[in-house]
């Protein structure tokens, strides 16, 4: 279904913000992880900005009770890109804005990995291939506790060479997890270089095909397509969905853009100007 050009509108004009977000983060804490999370960024926010044709909101949340019973899981197994999370939980509202140049400093709740310290934050991560797993358990929780709330795990690609993710794809399948939804960052990089050359993920989609999940595939960038993407999902009743999305590592900062350097480079003074200048 088509959705209005306000509401696209105004989803991009946020990933933009959360960029910037992203870019002056980075540069006041002098190390991080640009790459992934502006490759990430119109993924997680549509997520949590995004609402349904009917006006329900994409995942449920409510900043001033963080741990409200009925909301929506999202966790982001690839803890690195936390940068990413931090800025849109600020701008849900989970914390000062302010809290976000405090990133990788002494003492923040804001650290270089998530973790139980910053409100909106189910469960710590930063140790790749674990994710699935921990959605996994949530979604069996929520099936046995009878509680309606859906679950997100966003992944990176180089992530699902680790064989943890695939026994939790096995096992999702096996108990009928269709209140679980993955989104795969498909960016086709990782730290060492190209997914490609160093641990091939083709033929993907089929791959997940047949480990039994509904595949969605999709423009990581293209608002229109990922909102669709996320209705789709949770429209599907009998199985969990993964939204495999192609994006671009460093989207929307034209010397990051599929460069490995800045997989985990923060930027320096005068590539911050030129970045923030590329994202007015």
């Amino acid at each position: 279904m088509k959705h209005s050009k306000e509401q696209i509108k105004k989803l991009e004009n946020t990933a933009k913000e959360i960029r910037r977000s992203i870019i002056k983060m980075l540069f006041s804490a002098g190390s991080g992880h640009p790459g992934g999370s502006l490759s990430a960024t119109d993924l997680v926010v549509c997520l949590y900005f995004g609402s349904y044709p009917d006006g329900e909101p994409l995942l449920r949340y409510n900043p001033a009770k963080p741990d409200w019973p009925g909301r929506d899981r999202f966790h982001m197994s690839k803890g690195h890109c936390c940068p990413l999370w931090y800025a849109v939980l600020a701008k849900a509202g989970y914390f000062s804005v302010e809290e976000l140049g405090k990133l990788r400093k002494l003492g923040s709740m804001l650290q270089g990995h998530p973790d139980r310290r910053t409100p909106g934050v189910e469960v710590a991560s930063g140790s790749l291939g674990q994710g699935l797993s921990v959605g996994l358990g949530m979604s069996l929780a929520g099936k046995i506790d009878k509680r309606d709330y859906r679950v997100y795990v966003l992944m990176g690609d180089g992530e699902i060479q680790e064989g943890n993710i695939w026994e939790a794809a096995m096992a999702a399948a096996h108990y009928k997890c269709n209140n679980l939804c993955a989104i795969l960052d498909n960016n086709r990089f990782q730290i060492d270089g190209k997914i490609e050359e160093i641990m091939s993920l083709a033929p993907l989609s089929d791959k997940w095909r047949a480990f039994g999940w509904h595949v969605i595939e999709i423009d990581g960038h293209n608002i229109e397509e990922i909102l669709c993407a996320y209705e789709e999902a949770r429209n599907k009743n009998s199985r969990p969905t993964i939204i495999i999305a192609s994006t671009i590592k460093g989207k929307g900062v034209s010397f990051m853009e599929n460069v490995v350097d800045f997989h985990g480079r923060a930027p320096n003074a005068e590539e911050t100007k030129i970045a923030l200048k590329e994202l007015e």
